[in-house]
């Protein structure tokens, strides 16, 4: 204790003459604790020896608000108050002047108190009694035998307007409540991938204890332990409750409401809002007033309040400062609440910190001065307001990757299902970054095939929709392909009612606020390209109401708004094809190693990047487009001048795209240039963005002008994109060359320029004239992009470590003849090898042949029914051939000798085994699914891959199945198709069927020194991984099973097993056996033919006359192999 006052004695200052603690107003006593209500940077200044500015405290309680109503911009918040008196032991009196002077102690300790404001065991039981009983208010309640201490700055906002906000007698049940539901789902504040449980407890009470030996120093030794003990056990809750509990009764989880007053367990209930009852409100400070009307519609987000050269956050964004950022708590600012705060020299990067980890991240700035507010008057606050909300899916710049942001909104169709059983979605999205648009619509059928793909094609950071508007199966489609995008995805619902508002709203909308007035076509005119568009407007404005809500509205009026085909116009792939096929993803981590993106990507720029990505979703459907295409990539395979040239070139642009896009948001948004601080800073980004993007485009232009001086690759250039006038009076060279000479003459150093109040003039008349020729600049960033994209296939083709073959594509099927004939579709590869798998010892693929429908050598079955051993590389071939004809159509070369194929319109998977139990789905389930949108949706030029179809059931069930899907696929859509299966039988089914050809991948057996097995044991199971002729004789899997690890006596068990199944059901496996002479297919025929014979004259059809002929070709097939028999016995 002696040593606590000679402490204090070291703060204490005499009090001025006439002037006493007692005499002090209450309006005095409100005005000095209102000089901390905000701490900023000013916070921990202590003042050399002892000595205090003073200054005059008004007499009114009204001028309590001055300036920024902050200290940071004043004087600095005293030690002490002006009169103090230490009396012995005792601190303070029982006096009646101790009522007015009771926190001079808390006005001292709170500098010795740790973050959370405790004060140690010993002061508290020392000084609690007599501090209660000096006010007139209750400051400290007793919890579980620990006292609370309630500071001094409690108790002044007590006097001020705040007495019923700040209640020190409610603080108790409110801890109370709070810790007991601190589980509860409803608790408000920002939902997001990133939020985390607060730091361990164990790691934290630790840390409490570093610290108490440092407060024990102050005590007798004698109490050391007792003090530690009472620390770490007896005030273990207290001080766990009082880190993370509020002293605001309407943020409690038992009391939250949202705006309209509804519960957290409403279904109404929207998460974004707050309710604060009114005269709460209005009994606040003008700065508490200020932060809460905005926060209290805008609890999704984590707003910075800007307190002089200071951002803070407070209460349930203090919270996320202090656990994501490590940032220190303490309780002040807004209304004496928990606080944590950065300087403005390091609120970007902590922006960044929090986007990166999922959060939604506002501030509220400053828009004027101390200096201006107090020119309007002495009670005047500083003007603040809410200019900027930045999100996962809508951030502009800073580290957001190569890859497009894309924010998606979606639209069901309720009530409205077509007859056909489809469901109809309209939707739109936006890229901030390039300021651009879609629009669209989708039809769907009960799998959400269509779905899926409109969101692997987009890959959007975030998708909002109408909270339950949204059909369950959609929502799990929405789960399903959020796990298995290229990117990580946020749902959002969104309230009923709210920004999912009626076409003819979204119409008058647009007119009133002018939206999309800075895009290349009308926006009513994009609709007319969109069916359903009334559908897809809604849907656009939930969009629009979501980024007006983020006060993004100078890119809603500057965006570009596009039509979006999800399908149309090219080779279709729904969202389930994408993930089978590992086109942007893989399915061991989800990363884009060994995808077919990842294969392909040897661009240069982040802009052909996104191109590229563009291509692989929409693959081409017209012949004479693949082709230009293909004659590029081959001109400059043969060139490696200008691909050295263009190489050279890219690697020195920016990203073009985003940075026009950036300029184009600029335009008339001169308002944010006015705020103090950011409106400089504001402007020295969009001068150096500006001149990053003309310096960009004079490279962009001078390689065209090279390439069009060469003349050779321009001229098949021209076909795959389209060029501005590049030369010329009316060039877009000449027209660059003025911008350059601006950018050079007033911002040399355009990448560091020092801004005058002048630029800001200036650089606006430029971008304005920029900006009207947004059309030409977007033609060459486009073809750029183009030529990057080209030159990565031709970089592909050139360093493939095996054969690369330029395909040759025929039309779909078509009249061959003028008799009437018809050709169907073909696919004929020589060499095929998957062009990303890893074979036997790191070397290639063992390649393969492929042939699938006619040919000009006469008939060739279209159908490739495929066994062999497991793990024998069914799979490896079928995705191969896939993304052979991907490759393709996309105008690359193919990794192959030799490539030829008719155009396929769809692609279909059924591949692998899986089940989603996050979505309720089992693995035959999804294989049904899927194989249903097969059945639906196949057409003849389609290709169709089945893997083990069938296995997800009992065997019975399963073989019944996948027979009857062959049978169908193979005599009644007559597509390409790829099935391969263990269910042996179906080889017997199908063994002389015209249409269905038998392979089989190759395997062998070698010696091995290890003790025989009964079931070949003696000998190794060698995997060839070559297609050969015929149908493998098993599947080997007690073989595999071995290889892969299963004990030798479980493997011995279940061939012992095999053989007496065998031996129990033998004649029904040699009649099965019998089946290939004469099938269930030979059955039905014969039946067909008695038919005919009875009905005399009749006009077939063509599936009758295709009948006839199959029976036809299997007397035929069965009358010679009969006579052959016969050749033999003689």
């Amino acid at each position: 204790m002696q040593r606590q006052k000679s402490i204090l004695s070291f703060f204490r200052k005499p009090s001025p003459e006439g002037q006493k603690c007692e005499g002090l107003s209450a309006a005095e006593t409100s005005a000095a604790g209102s000089v901390s209500q905000f701490p900023g940077k000013q916070r921990d200044q202590s003042f050399p020896g002892g000595d205090q500015p003073t200054f005059q405290i008004p007499k009114d309680s009204s001028l309590e608000i001055r300036g920024t109503d902050t200290p940071p911009e004043k004087v600095p918040r005293p030690m002490l108050p002006i009169s103090f008196k230490a009396d012995g032991d005792k601190i303070f009196s029982s006096s009646s002047s101790s009522s007015s002077c009771s926190s001079v102690f808390s006005s001292i300790m709170h500098k010795f108190a740790k973050v959370d404001g405790r004060e140690s065991c010993r002061e508290r039981e020392a000084h609690g009694k007599e501090v209660c009983s000096g006010s007139s208010n209750p400051c400290l309640t007793t919890v579980n035998g620990e006292c609370e201490g309630f500071s001094k700055e409690g108790k002044v906002l007590q006097n001020d307007a705040n007495e019923s906000v700040f209640h020190s007698a409610q603080r108790v049940s409110q801890v109370c409540s709070f810790h007991s539901e601190s589980g509860d789902d409803d608790i408000i504040g920002p939902e997001t991938p990133g939020m985390r449980p607060l730091v361990p407890r164990l790691k934290r009470v630790q840390e409490d204890n570093s610290e108490n030996k440092n407060e024990c120093s102050l005590l007798d030794s004698g109490k050391r332990l007792k003090l530690l003990q009472n620390t770490t056990t007896g005030n273990k809750n207290y001080r766990e409750v009082s880190d993370t509990t509020s002293k605001f009764e309407w943020l409690d989880p038992s009391q939250i409401r949202d705006a309209n007053r509804r519960r957290p367990g409403d279904a109404l209930y929207d998460k974004r809002t707050l309710y604060i009852p009114p005269d709460v409100l209005n009994k606040m400070s003008a700065s508490q007033k200020q932060y809460w009307s905005i926060k209290c519609q805008y609890m999704d987000v984590v707003v910075f309040f800007k307190v002089g050269k200071f951002y803070e956050l407070y209460e349930l964004d203090a919270d996320i400062g202090h656990k994501e950022l490590d940032w220190k708590m303490t309780f002040s600012g807004v209304g004496k609440c928990r606080q944590v705060g950065i300087s403005e020299s390091g609120i970007d990067d902590a922006v960044q910190k929090l986007i990166a980890r999922g959060y939604k991240v506002g501030r509220m700035e400053q828009l004027e001065t101390s200096e201006q507010a107090k020119a309007r008057g002495s009670n005047s606050v500083i003007r603040r307001k809410l200019v900027h909300v930045v999100t996962p899916s809508t951030a502009c710049d800073g580290n957001i990757g190569p890859d497009a942001v894309h924010l998606l909104s979606v639209k069901e169709c309720k009530g409205n299902i077509l007859e056909n059983g489809s469901v109809i979605y309209g939707f739109a999205f936006v890229d901030c970054a390039a300021l651009k648009f879609w629009i669209g619509s989708i039809s769907d059928d009960a799998s959400c095939a269509a779905l899926g793909a409109l969101l692997m094609q987009v890959s959007p950071k975030e998708v909002i929709y109408e909270n339950q508007e949204l059909s369950k199966e959609a929502q799990k489609a929405l789960k399903k392909y959020s796990l298995a995008g290229f990117t990580s995805l946020k749902l959002t619902p969104v309230p009923l009612c709210t920004d999912f508002v009626d076409a003819s709203e979204v119409r008058n909308l647009i007119h009133l606020k002018g939206y999309f007035k800075g895009s290349g076509d009308s926006w009513d005119h994009v609709l007319d390209r969109v069916m359903h568009h009334d559908l897809a407007l809604c849907a656009l404005g939930g969009l629009l109401g979501h980024l007006s809500r983020l006060k993004l509205d100078d890119t809603l009026r500057n965006g570009d708004i596009l039509p979006y085909q999800v399908y149309s116009g090219c080779l279709r792939m729904d969202g389930q094809t994408l993930v089978n096929l590992e086109i942007f993803s893989n399915n061991a981590d989800g990363g884009a190693s060994g995808t077919l993106y990842r294969y392909l990507d040897n661009c240069v720029t982040s802009s052909g990047r996104r191109l590229l990505r563009n291509w692989i979703c929409h693959p081409l459907k017209d012949v004479q487009e693949i082709n230009n295409r293909l004659n590029v990539v081959e001109d400059l395979m043969t060139t490696t001048e200008a691909m050295s040239l263009i190489a050279q070139c890219l690697r020195k642009l920016p990203d073009l795209e985003r940075f026009l896009g950036q300029v184009k948001a600029s335009v008339q948004s001169s308002a944010s240039l006015l705020l103090p601080f950011l409106g400089k800073k504001l402007l020295k980004q969009r001068v150096k963005v500006f001149g990053l993007l003309v310096k960009g485009l004079r490279v962009a232009i001078d390689l065209l002008v090279q390439l069009e001086k060469e003349g050779h690759i321009m001229s098949s250039l021209s076909k795959v994109l389209k060029l501005p006038m590049l030369i010329g009076s009316t060039g877009v060279d000449k027209l660059l060359t003025q911008f350059e000479a601006a950018i050079d003459s007033d911002f040399p150093n355009y990448e560091n320029h020092d801004v005058t109040d002048s630029d800001a003039e200036i650089l606006s008349i430029l971008i304005e004239l920029f900006v009207e020729k947004t059309s030409e600049w977007f033609q060459v960033i486009h073809a750029i992009n183009c030529i990057d994209v080209l030159r990565s296939f031709a970089i592909t083709a050139n360093f493939s470590c095996g054969a690369m073959s330029r395909p040759v594509i025929l039309p779909h099927s078509e009249p061959a003849t003028s008799s009437g004939e018809t050709r169907g579709p073909l696919l004929k590869i020589k060499g095929l090898w998957h062009p990303f798998a890893i074979g036997e010892n790191g070397g290639l693929p063992v390649p393969n042949d492929i042939h699938l429908g006619e040919s000009t050598d006469g008939n060739h079955p279209c159908t490739l029914l495929l066994t062999g051993p497991n793990m024998g590389g069914k799979s490896t071939l079928l995705r191969a051939t896939c993304l052979a004809v991907i490759l393709a159509q996309l105008g690359s070369y193919v990794p192959s000798k030799m490539c030829t194929l008719s155009l396929v319109d769809v692609i279909f998977t059924r591949l692998g085994a899986t089940d989603r139990i996050m979505t309720g789905e089992s693995t035959f389930f999804i294989e049904c699914t899927e194989t249903a949108s097969v059945l639906q949706n196949a057409t003849q030029d389609s290709l169709v891959l089945l893997d083990e179809l069938g296995r997800g059931t009992s065997t019975f069930d399963g073989y019944a199945i996948a027979y009857a899907v062959f049978r169908h696929l193979v005599e009644k859509v007559n597509c390409r198709l790829l099935f391969a299966t263990h269910y042996h039988p179906l080889t017997k089914e199908f063994a002389s069927h015209p249409h269905v050809m038998l392979q089989h991948m190759a395997c062998t057996f070698k010696p091995k020194d290890e003790k025989s097995f009964s079931f070949r044991g003696e000998q190794e199971l060698v995997f060839l991984y070559q297609l050969t002729s015929g149908a493998c004789p098993e599947s080997y899997g007690l073989q595999a099973a071995l290889m892969a690890g299963i004990p030798k006596e479980v493997v011995e068990a279940a061939s012992a097993a095999g053989r007496t199944m065998k031996q129990s059901i033998g004649e029904s496996f040699r009649s099965s056996e019998q089946r290939s002479e004469f099938s269930t297919l030979h059955e039905q025929w014969l039946k067909y033919l008695l038919t005919v014979s009875r009905l005399g004259e009749h006009n077939f059809d063509d599936d009758a006359w295709d009948t006839l002929f199959c029976l036809w070709h299997e007397m035929k097939s069965s009358y010679q192999s009969t006579n052959s028999k016969k050749e033999i016995l003689k």
